[in-house]
């Protein structure tokens, strides 16, 4: 039979390792595993990498200490499950809530699916079609940016859901998108066609990964700071490039 710390260790690097894939933040991980460890009298040692989280486990008196380790690949940025694992963390330290309640919530939550693909691709069009009317563009560039990132965002969740590397995809959707969104400009269609080739390609911006690094920097997570920021950089050179090869390709300056 397995021991309370053995039971705690695997549940908390589960929880962690789910917590991370899902986007959260270091500072949010060692706050939520460090409440539920302390509710069953025990003390919990986390070491964030960029591949993998262990939980190192110690008993209440310290003369038992496990590690235990679980990987992060595959990450899966998720609101929903943010906010369910943090709830569960508050539950378990209110309401007194055992390893066997916990673990069975647990797997409730890595059972949540992602919101319908065409809801989400639906609703990133309108949002890249707000920025481009925030920036300033006419309603014809919000229309052409609207199909722009329709067009490659459908081909971000093709690629992506066929295993294609990140970078790949993000230069292709960039490159798809800022042709397309040239149309404003080619056909002389609208106003402000400057507006809706610079907007096209927004949707692809790393915002979660840049903002997750800063917060990482701040709480003293250095590698885990260097790491995301470097993965969020490649991917803004990896947008840029398709956003220049799109303009290049269909002769609009860039100045």
């Amino acid at each position: 039979m397995k021991s309370l710390s053995d039971k705690a260790g695997a549940f908390l690097s589960a929880y962690s390792a789910l917590l991370l894939r899902s986007g959260a933040t270091c500072a949010r991980l060692e706050q939520n595993v460090g409440r539920m460890a302390q509710t069953w009298n025990l003390s919990a040692d986390i070491t964030i990498m960029p591949r993998h989280v262990s939980v190192s486990i110690k008993t209440e008196n310290k003369n038992e200490c496990k590690m235990f380790s679980e990987s992060t690949s595959n990450p899966a940025i998720s609101f929903e499950k943010i906010c369910r694992l943090s709830q569960m963390s508050w539950e378990v330290a209110d309401n007194g809530w055992n390893i066997e309640k916990a673990e069975d919530c647990l797997r409730n939550i890595s059972r949540i699916r992602p919101a319908g693909k065409l809801w989400v691709l639906f609703a990133a069009s309108c949002a890249n079609g707000a920025f481009c009317r925030l920036f300033g563009g006419d309603m014809t560039a919000v229309l052409v940016v609207f199909v722009a990132t329709f067009c490659g965002y459908f081909i971000k969740q093709l690629m992506l859901s066929r295993g294609f590397d990140t970078r790949i995809v993000f230069i292709i959707c960039a490159l798809v998108s800022s042709v397309l969104a040239c149309a404003d400009s080619l056909f002389s269609i609208g106003s402000t066609p400057h507006v809706a080739v610079a907007t096209s390609v927004l949707y692809l911006v790393p915002g979660i990964p840049l903002l997750n690094s800063f917060s990482d920097m701040i709480d003293r997570h250095y590698i885990c700071f260097f790491s995301r920021m470097t993965d969020a950089l490649i991917l803004i050179c990896c947008l840029s490039i398709g956003l220049c090869a799109g303009m290049w390709a269909m002769n609009i300056g860039m100045f």
